[in-house]
């Protein structure tokens, strides 16, 4: 978390004064510490860590004219509080793309071919003969792929899996997308999708329109050999009838890079799941994407203290 003063020289040097909140320290920044932090101050650069809510927003008018987000979810802000009081939000699109589509595959290749019991059996001793059927997992090749969501993310993470030899990859979205088309990939309603599919990918963004859209019903719609790999946000899936399917086994496995909340407790009953993989979100972290992103994240917050348009401005 970072919040600037800026001040432009004569010869077009931006300077700013920079309060940083070192959240690996110091723990999450707390509202009632944002609230005082943000007052007089011109920009915020942020992450997802750290919600910019109405009552932030609220405290950092009327000098606030700007949030930059380093990352291509904007759920943790609210717009609405953003347009009534005229701060514009700079965004993180693109440099993130491949990072979060490879982290997705490994994620799906994690759980599908049960890598973190495989390892934990090496330490733990649980490796004493080999047998045909132990830990077994369900191969790519042959299979249906279904991924919820056909935007940059979605279609680097088909062209990844096209390698892999699957029979179809299926793929949801407002409109037939021409990418997909020259990969042989299909659109297809959601129901459809989670019917057929041996893999469900979701990878779309958060939006009120999509919060909660792999719902209890949806879930039902899946396979018994499913694997479920969510690289969006928990927010679209109800993580609770998720738990129940893969309690019950109606469904085969999920690896989740995204859950609700964030941190998840160590009680949850997800953390007791063999047939899950949890990682702490972390698909764009590689030293590339995350280096872009911060790059860019910066450049907005400049661009609008110069009045020129903003590298990546989220309207």
């Amino acid at each position: 978390m970072i919040i600037l003063r800026a001040d432009l020289h004569s010869w077009n040097v931006v300077s700013f004064d920079v309060e940083c909140w070192d959240n690996v320290n110091n723990g999450p920044l707390k509202k009632e510490k944002f609230l005082q932090l943000i007052k007089g101050k011109f920009g915020v650069y942020t992450s997802t860590s750290e919600p910019v809510d109405e009552d932030v927003i609220a405290a950092g008018v009327p000098s606030l004219r700007v949030v930059s987000t380093m990352s291509v979810g904007v759920d943790h802000v609210c717009l609405q509080a953003l347009k009534v009081n005229n701060v514009r939000l700079g965004y993180t699109p693109g440099v993130l793309t491949e990072a979060t589509a490879e982290l997705t595959v490994a994620l799906l290749l994690a759980t599908s071919r049960r890598l973190m019991e495989a390892a934990a059996n090496v330490k733990n001793g649980g490796w004493t003969s080999w047998s045909p059927q132990w830990l077994n997992g369900q191969g790519l090749h042959g299979s249906i792929v279904g991924i919820v969501g056909y935007g940059r993310i979605g279609h680097s993470i088909a062209v990844k899996l096209k390698g892999f030899s699957p029979k179809q990859i299926l793929y949801t979205s407002r409109k037939e997308k021409p990418e997909g088309t020259e990969i042989g990939a299909t659109l297809t309603d959601l129901d459809t999708l989670l019917k057929r599919s041996d893999f469900v990918i979701v990878s779309i963004a958060l939006t009120p329109e999509t919060k909660g859209i792999i719902s209890r019903s949806k879930i039902a719609l899946m396979k018994e050999n499913a694997i479920f790999v969510n690289s969006g946000r928990g927010g679209l899936v109800d993580q609770d009838a998720l738990v129940e399917a893969l309690q019950q086994k109606r469904i085969l496995a999920a690896g989740l890079d995204v859950m609700t909340p964030e941190p998840l407790p160590l009680d949850h009953p997800l953390m007791k799941l063999d047939n899950v993989v949890l990682l702490p979100h972390i698909g764009s972290a590689s030293i590339k994407a995350r280096g872009d992103m911060a790059q860019l994240a910066a450049e907005n917050i400049i661009a609008v203290f110069k009045g020129t348009s903003m590298p990546a401005e989220y309207l």
